[in-house]
């Protein structure tokens, strides 16, 4: 990370911007396509892009055909890049442009690579199309008919070939590989190699005329290429002013990373059009070592990545003053803003739970269920999915025993949303009043309250989740059935459940590995969707407009509830964020703060959830800095005892579980040091 950079400039955490940049052209007249690329050039650099990527072949035009071996060309496209090495001078960023070039008595598809005012590297086309209507054997030869490494161009000896890679010796991770149009449609690009050889960036400089149905195929093979490679990818293609003689072109420039789109240009513009995105170079670096097969890969073509050659400059850095982030990033990234990729997150979530229920009473051989049914969110959603698993098993609902148990502060509220809720699903309701039992587990411990003290302690607190919880047992043993469990990932995460004899036990747990915020959508997507196949949206929608509490304290004359979850620990808007870019990423506490300010501060901007229920709310750094504090405490210091033993229980998501015999295995008696040593890093606005 750049320390350097102010707090609110994106490269002070693992980001670089990068363009893709797809300037007008004219047929063979590389001077004027040298002035294009040299103006979008500097805009980019203003914009504080730092790489910047142009067609192939275009300071000549890619359409030249069998012009391209008339010297003439050839002399005026190096004129061109000595052009774009003068005008590099004065522009920070690197560039990356393509143009015929003679080596070895041969005619070559090449990408320079230009920076402040000299040439890093040249490198050739490796894989030339002669099929359909592409004819490049015809007038090119491929990269492995190269006899230099080395070649003198503009007064310089420049290093040539396919395998360079170009590492900035002061930007972590900044290290890129460049390959031209065909070398992506083949069976194994070269860039696959480059990333295995430490390549974050892999830039392809395309012509790529269009034809129907292409762009889609070019986002399907971007894509698939920077998911497979772990890695950014940077697409570029010739638009307005290449020949049309049999040919069309489209001008699309694509970035992605990881297999998710960051930026795509407008096509069939008549005008030079540039896109930048924010990369995120640290996840990049992440996702390979978390992936360990990514280095098994490595590890087995050795041999070929020795054969690599790396470049190093030094980039100046735009760290002087605040530079946001550009790129959106979801203020729920657990649940889709968008409502039909929300709809089918919720279907998938929701059958997963399903399926992994079934299956677990399918192989016990049992086939009933008791639930303890709170009124609240968690066991709402819990008890859906029973009865959905009943119904896939051909089994009546009646073989759930749901079972609401009222204590010392559960409101009228909560009390009549399970009755109602149980009704309306139809599975067997219980009601049981713990109080007399947990008055005589009071009295015997010698607590105050047991003499009529208002004394309402974790004990207090936790004789009633312990009474719910032995009673819940002690029901499955007596109508042979497995008790399940409500508690969700956030909960979990922040250790929000009372240990052993308490709801941290059951069976099994169906939404161990959901977290709060996505259990909303869940629980709304049933009721809007009629899922549960009753009528029992009404209800649902109450449950939704409940206040979390964990309603084992007593409240006040008027029957509101003495607790707020939320209150207590903070947003689950804000701890679900935390998570997942902890769980998923392993981000240090400041570039979590930074993300989640990016996302949250302003209420105004897009990319809210949408639908009418959505509250849009901001929080600003001293808020975020705040409840993050207590997240990094609970879950690195505090709570891990708590998910070191926790039941079976299905994963539901990419962006993490925390049981120890899945995503996360840690130690119960860690500190929290070095995570609260680095959100001190974090101001305080």
């Amino acid at each position: 990370m750049n320390d350097h950079a102010p707090f609110f400039n994106l490269y002070r955490h693992g980001f670089a911007r990068v363009a893709v940049a797809v300037p007008r052209c004219r047929v063979a007249d590389p001077l004027f396509n040298a002035d294009e690329t040299a103006a979008m050039l500097h805009d980019a650099s203003r914009q504080g892009a730092r790489l910047v990527v142009f067609p192939e072949l275009g300071l000549s035009a890619y359409t030249c055909d069998d012009l391209f071996h008339q010297r003439a060309l050839l002399d005026a496209c190096e004129a061109a890049l000595a052009r774009i090495v003068a005008a590099s001078e004065t522009c920070a960023a690197v560039a990356v442009v393509g143009l015929p070039l003679r080596a070895d008595h041969l005619l070559f598809n090449c990408a320079a690579v230009v920076h402040g005012g000299r040439l890093l590297g040249v490198v050739p086309k490796t894989y030339l199309p002669n099929y359909g209507e592409f004819y490049e054997a015809r007038q090119f030869n491929p990269a492995d008919h190269a006899v230099s490494t080395e070649i003198r161009l503009l007064g310089q000896a420049v290093p040539f070939g396919p395998q360079l890679l170009f590492e900035a010796e002061n930007l972590p991770q900044f290290k890129f590989h460049v390959e031209i149009c065909e070398d992506v449609w083949v069976p194994i690009p070269p860039s696959s190699y480059a990333a295995l050889a430490g390549a974050t960036l892999l830039v392809n400089l395309s012509a790529s005329n269009i034809t129907v149905g292409k762009s889609g195929y070019r986002h399907a093979l971007v894509s698939s290429q920077s998911a497979r490679c772990l890695a950014a990818y940077l697409y570029s293609s010739a638009g307005r002013g290449e020949s049309t003689t049999d040919m069309a072109w489209d001008g699309q420039a694509l970035i992605f990373e990881n297999g998710q789109l960051l930026a795509e240009s407008q096509r069939f513009s008549d005008e030079s059009h540039l896109i930048t995105a924010d990369v995120d170079l640290e996840r990049v670096s992440r996702e390979r070592m978390r992936q360990t097969s990514f280095g098994q890969s490595a590890a087995r073509h050795k041999d070929r990545l020795q054969q690599f050659r790396t470049v190093r400059f030094t980039l100046a850095l735009p760290t002087a003053q605040a530079m946001p982030l550009q790129r959106a990033i979801e203020r729920f990234p657990y649940v889709p803003a968008n409502i039909e990729q929300r709809d089918e997150r919720c279907r998938e979530v929701y059958n997963i739970q399903v399926q992994a229920l079934v299956q677990r009473l399918s192989a016990s051989g049992i086939a009933k269920l008791v639930i303890g049914v709170s009124g609240g969110l968690d066991s709402t959603h819990a008890l859906l999915v029973c009865a959905k698993a009943m119904d896939r098993l051909g089994l009546p609902r009646t073989n759930i025993l749901g079972v609401t148990m009222p204590g010392f502060a559960t409101s009228d509220r909560t009390l009549g949303q399970a009755l109602r809720l149980m009704q309306a699903v139809g599975c067997e309701a219980r009601q049981i009043d713990i109080r007399p039992s947990c008055e005589q587990m009071l009295e015997d411990l010698g607590h105050p309250h047991a003499d009529g003290a208002p004394q309402y302690d974790v004990t207090f607190e936790n004789v009633q989740a312990g009474e719910r919880t032995s009673h819940l047992f002690r029901l499955a043993n007596f109508h042979d059935a497995i008790v399940v469990g409500t508690g969700d990932l956030s909960e979990l995460a922040l250790g929000w459940c009372t240990y052993g004899v308490g709801d941290h036990m059951s069976h099994y747990n169906v939404n161990a590995s959901v977290p709060k915020t996505l259990i909303k959508h869940l629980v709304r997507w049933v009721a809007e969707t009629d899922q549960a196949g009753t009528p029992c949206g009404a209800v649902l929608l109450d449950v939704l407009a409940t206040e979390i509490s964990p309603e084992l304290v007593p409240g006040d004359a008027s029957g509101q509830p003495g607790q707020s979850t939320e209150s207590t620990l903070g947003p689950y808007d804000l701890h679900d964020f935390s998570l997942y870019y902890t769980l998923r990423f392993g981000f240090a506490p400041s570039k979590v703060a930074f993300l989640a300010h990016s996302a949250w501060h302003d209420a105004a901007a897009g990319g809210w959830p949408e639908g009418p229920h959505v509250q849009r709310h901001a929080y600003g750094l001293a808020e975020i800095k705040r409840h993050l504090r207590t997240f990094v405490t609970r879950f690195f210091k505090t709570s891990q005892f708590k998910r070191s033993c926790v039941p079976n229980a299905p994963k539901v998501g990419s962006g993490g579980s925390l049981s120890p015999r899945g995503d996360w295995r840690a130690p119960s008696d860690s500190e929290a040091t070095v995570w609260l040593a680095d959100l001190e890093r974090i101001p305080d606005a």
